[in-house]
């Protein structure tokens, strides 16, 4: 009857957390950015518990921004963050928007992390340009990260109320390019490039607030993002509110049957006692 009631016990405490996760789940099915919790489960002798938990970093679907500056990433990767202490994280949620200096920012106050180009398109890594094939083998070497990235700052001058003071307004492409572009839009600068990053096992992230996470040793070194970057849209939720609804109703069925045979063990061992006595 012990190992009965052990067995018990185990598996309704690792179903109730079941219930938790898919609960955080289906909270924020409408939350922009935020990433679906998945929980496996591994069975021993007394019983089921929760193996881990992980974040399902599949590709949640697009929904309007609240200007061009917010940017969705239809692909593989993340977008690269760096805080005020210098410490870099990844995020998918690109609700970023320029400062009163310029500076390109999440919501948080991280600044969003970029390349500078020359006027052919070129990163530049000090005075030297990075073509885009070295680009690609940098990557594949360890990252594009191994190239160090700066902040996007598109100040305005005061004088002439232009970007940069050059520019009368600009332009971000598929490519995570963010143009300047003046004469009335005939002549375009490349001046930026979005960095992104993805790694060889992305759920070995570790999330350390909502929709931020950091490298670990299990999600290996940044490699270079694949995919397009679409100026004006956020990424939704990638919750399935149908697949969880029904996670959490077989939880639910799970629990009731795990109380029904504590409760049932319990009264086994009253009649036990009792007749003892």
């Amino acid at each position: 009857m012990n190992d009965i009631y052990t067995t018990a016990i185990n598996t309704q405490k690792a179903t109730l957390l079941w219930m938790d996760s898919v609960a955080d789940n289906l909270t924020n099915c409408y939350t922009p950015g935020f990433r679906e919790n998945k929980v496996n489960f591994k069975t021993f002798l007394g019983g089921a518990v929760l193996d881990h938990n992980i974040k399902n970093q599949g590709q949640g679907k697009s929904t309007p921004g609240t200007s061009n500056e917010n940017v969705f990433f239809e692909g593989k990767g993340f977008f690269v963050l760096r805080n005020p202490e210098g410490q870099v994280s990844y995020t998918r949620l690109g609700e970023f928007t320029f400062d009163s200096e310029g500076v390109y920012k999440a919501k948080n106050g991280d600044t969003v992390q970029g390349y500078i180009l020359n006027d052919k398109g070129e990163i530049m890594a000090g005075t030297k340009s990075i073509s885009a094939d070295l680009y690609e083998e940098t990557a594949l070497k360890g990252g594009a990260m191994s190239i160090p990235t700066t902040n996007i700052k598109l100040w305005i001058d005061p004088n002439n109320g232009k970007f940069l003071g050059k520019y009368d307004e600009y332009e971000i492409k598929k490519d995570g390019t963010i143009y300047g572009k003046a004469d009335g839009g005939n002549r375009s600068v490349p001046l930026y490039k979005i960095a992104t990053a993805n790694f060889h096992n992305p759920s070995g992230l570790y999330e350390v607030k909502d929709g931020l996470f950091v490298e670990t040793d299990e999600s290996g070194k940044p490699i270079v993002g694949r995919g397009e970057i679409r100026s004006g849209l956020l990424e939704q939720s990638n919750v399935s509110f149908k697949d969880n609804t029904a996670a959490y109703q077989q939880a639910k069925v799970q629990m009731e049957l795990v109380n029904a045979l504590i409760k049932t063990n319990k009264e086994l061992l009253q009649s036990v006692m009792e007749i003892v006595k």
